[in-house]
């Protein structure tokens, strides 16, 4: 019995860690767009030609209440009314994660 269950937590092992490495897929609601680094909970990389490079795709919608799944954003212009306040860095390497602003909520996510 010992043996079954060790087994079986080392098969789940792989899924637990890759969770814990992009905490950012679970990002949805209203976002701040802080104009300082240190103002931020996330730094942000916005790709602009492909999506290929992306690690996630972000819908923009108009309505606060309808950004309710991974990837769909509402922004806001009061970090007091944000769920979350991001800085879009210009260099890539320096990001959390990279995102590319898709227009369709249906793609919206982690890939």
């Amino acid at each position: 019995m010992k043996k079954l269950l060790a087994v079986f937590i080392l098969a789940l092992a792989p899924i637990a860690l890759q969770a814990q490495d992009k905490p950012f897929c679970n990002l949805y609601g209203s976002f701040f767009k802080s104009p300082t680094k240190q103002g931020a909970d996330y730094w942000v990389y916005v790709e602009k030609e492909s999506d290929a490079f992306a690690d996630m795709l972000i819908f923009e919608e108009e309505n606060k209440l309808y950004a309710d799944e991974p990837g769909v954003w509402f922004f806001v212009d009061n970090k007091g009314l944000a769920d979350y306040s991001i800085f879009f860095t210009k260099d890539k390497s320096e990001a959390d994660f990279t995102i590319y602003f898709t227009d369709s909520p249906t793609f919206a996510g982690c890939k």
